[in-house]
């Protein structure tokens, strides 16, 4: 028999001994719920319980599987039987067996992510849409379209609305591929990741008697990260404990950050309201962070209005005050980070166990250079490097383009994005190109030898072409007029994370400011890509590496040491939250789980001007106000940094510890403001 009291808090204990009923356990982070799981289905199943009367429900298989191995090694036998696993992995054990009664056959096909846009790609030719003759949502586009439509329970009309309102003119077309799309899939007796959760709920909708037996069958129901549910999700739960009433679900509402999935935190917030009876436990004893890191932590979300209240205690004592770093620029921002991580490096924390953190992927773009500048390794999660992101690239094959008319890979790749292009019409239209004796002489080229459909693809081009020849010969103009031409209604139609693609533009506008000539643009560029690579794909470099990671991707992990940075209005929160519901407070909760990823050592960091997002400009540079949550922190929560004085208080070491020159510092163009914190 296994020893809760030894084993379990106070709190956790509660949870395991009293968790019949309609229970929701609000689980601080680093408080352990895992463990709680864990030891109630032991309980449970120590109690008598049949396993096959117990359902486990995770967002990863990994989760669950873990959770039952903790188990199986806690009785010492297997709990066979136990349903365990994702919202989809239940789904599916449902609909193969009870999904005829519904039309849908046992033996029916699941389609993964490329089939879905396959298959969208065929109903848009079926619905008589021709996207070579005119700019219309890719199958990417319309994928993420219909998906958030199903799983926030919402109208296609009100989606649009809400994330790609510039489709609303379209939306007639938009519904008629997907009324094929969805007509082809029952046709051909199949389902997407989306229709395993909504056929799921149809079933249990439809069909009673088979509602009522699944609702009996399972008398205990345990849910993990139940603040990430969908309105689906949230109902399919609701029908089946409606019998034995039996639902522990475990979450925590400030780690609620997923709402552009579809995830609703009003069902957590809301669930004393959807279960009248229920008892609420709170999981606030911390195992991860010092007391200092989570006083700061408590700080932030104290300013969220709607939330259940909490307060995080420490197991691990005071540490060291989590430090704010004011820097001049991105640059100063990105040089004290990467001697911060040298040093820390050198006094016996591995590079592994630190980490440095964003809101977006664009926010990392300058110390990415530092860092490689320093030959200090890192891994990049939640995306690609920056420089060699699809429309970085594309960019700068139009300043290739530009720069050396006769580029054939730079040609080639401007003109396969073009409407109507194809590759053997492109290396026609190249042919034709190449005899120009100069950049005005481009434009000669006769239209008539192409069709019309591509006539419209390189008139675009074409248009974009004569707004280069009218500005100055610099990276900045010429990257202005791509991002005021028709590649930014291309990326909208092409890709789900327009506004994110956008916004690395536009840090890379930003980035190319400081340079005139464009050789040395172009070959600095090519060179930082070229020394990127090579270091990744090297069998002999052994250093452990760093990580890079946008908050989302790391929500769940862990580190020593963890670095937030770029905590600037319009940057963190994020622009866009401020017009959306609730989005201020989501942000926050974003910034929340940041700051409890770290278990010792905390750094916030912001700089005055080199990010996009500031709230004025001066001769072109932009100037940043620090974020709001700054500005909300009780004052001796925190360490405060001003920068680098006179660009000596820390020396620049490399990676091998060796003491270099510090770049001069470029002060002298800050304003005189007066920022309030």
């Amino acid at each position: 028999m296994i020893n809760y009291e030894k084993e379990l808090n106070k709190e956790q204990l509660e949870v395991v001994y009293g968790g019949d009923g309609q229970c929701l356990v609000l689980a601080g982070a680093g408080s352990g719920k895992t463990r709680t799981i864990v030891y109630r289905i032991a309980y449970l199943l120590e109690r008598g319980v049949d396993p096959k009367n117990i359902m486990l429900v995770t967002f990863t298989n990994k989760a669950a599987r873990e959770m039952v191995g903790r188990v199986e090694a806690l009785l010492h036998n297997s709990p066979k039987g136990l349903v365990g696993g994702t919202f989809h992995h239940v789904a599916n054990m449902l609909l193969r067996r009870y999904g005829k009664r519904i039309g849908l056959e046992s033996n029916f096909t699941i389609i993964d992510e490329d089939d879905k846009k396959s298959l969208i790609k065929t109903s848009l030719t079926e619905a008589g849409i021709d996207i070579k003759k005119r700019r219309f949502p890719s199958p990417a586009v319309l994928k993420e379209i219909f998906s958030y439509t199903k799983n926030s329970r919402g109208s296609l009309e009100g989606v649009l609305e809400l994330k790609h309102p510039k489709f609303l003119e379209i939306k007639t077309e938009i519904g008629d591929v997907r009324r094929i799309y969805e007509k082809k899939k029952r046709d051909g007796n199949m389902v997407d990741f989306d229709d395993l959760l909504s056929r799921t709920l149809e079933l249990l909708e439809t069909q009673e008697d088979i509602r009522d037996g699944l609702a009996y069958t399972f008398k205990y129901i345990l849910v993990d990260e139940y603040q990430d549910t969908n309105p689906i999700q949230s109902a399919i739960l609701y029908h089946l404990s409606s019998r034995h009433k039996n639902i522990l679900v475990v979450g925590d509402d400030a780690q609620s950050i997923y709402s552009f999935r579809a995830a609703d935190i009003k069902n957590i917030l809301d669930f004393n309201k959807t279960y009248p009876e229920a008892h609420i436990f709170k999981l606030e004893i911390n195992y991860r962070s010092t007391a200092d890191i989570l006083n700061l932590a408590n700080n932030i979300i104290s300013n969220n209005i709607n939330q259940f209240p909490k307060n995080l205690k420490a197991i691990c004592g005071r540490g060291t005050i989590p430090s704010l770093l004011s820097a001049g620029s991105a640059d100063d921002e990105a040089r004290f980070i990467a001697d911060k991580i040298l040093e820390l490096r050198n006094e016996g924390i591995e590079l592994g166990d630190m980490a440095v953190l964003f809101r977006a992927s664009h926010h990392s773009q300058a110390l990415e250079l530092e860092l490689t500048k320093r030959d200090i390794q890192y891994d990049y999660r939640g995306g690609v490097k920056f420089f060699e992101r699809a429309h970085i690239k594309d960019v700068i094959a139009f300043l290739r383009a530009y720069h050396n008319i006769k580029d054939e890979a730079a040609w080639m790749r401007i003109l396969s994005f073009g409407v109507g292009i194809g590759p053997s019409t492109a290396k026609k239209i190249f042919n034709g190109l190449i005899s120009a004796v100069n950049k005005e002489a481009i434009l000669a080229y006769d239209l008539n030898n192409i069709g019309s459909k591509a006539k419209v693809g390189l008139g675009e081009i074409f248009t974009l072409w004569r707004k280069f020849l009218g500005v100055e010969y610099k990276p900045a103009s010429l990257i202005n007029q791509v991002l005021n031409s028709y590649y930014k209604d291309y990326m909208e139609s092409q890709y789900t994370n327009y506004d994110d693609r956008l916004s690395d533009l536009q840090e890379f506008l930003n980035y190319s400011s400081r340079y005139n000539d464009m050789d040395r643009f172009l070959s600095e560029i090519t060179l930082y890509e070229d020394v990127a690579v090579k270091r990744d794909r090297g069998v002999d470099y052994e250093d452990e590496k760093m990580v890079l990671s946008t908050i989302h991707q790391a929500k769940g992990l862990e580190w020593n040491t963890v670095f937030i940075i770029n905590l600037i209005e319009g940057g963190f929160p994020n622009r866009r939250a401020t017009s959306e519901d609730g989005g201020i407070e989501e942000e926050r909760r974003l910034f929340y789980v940041a700051c409890t990823r770290a278990k010792k050592n905390l750094f916030l960091s912001h700089a005055f001007a080199g990010f996009s997002g500031g709230y004025s400009s001066v001769g072109g540079t932009m100037f940043n106000e620090p974020s709001m949550f700054l500005r909300e922190i009780d004052e001796f929560l925190l360490n405060r940094i001003d920068g680098f004085e006179d660009g000596d208080s820390l020396p620049v070491i490399d990676v091998d510890g060796h003491e270099v020159e510090r770049p001069a510092l470029q002060k002298s163009y800050l304003p005189d403001i007066d920022i309030k914190f």
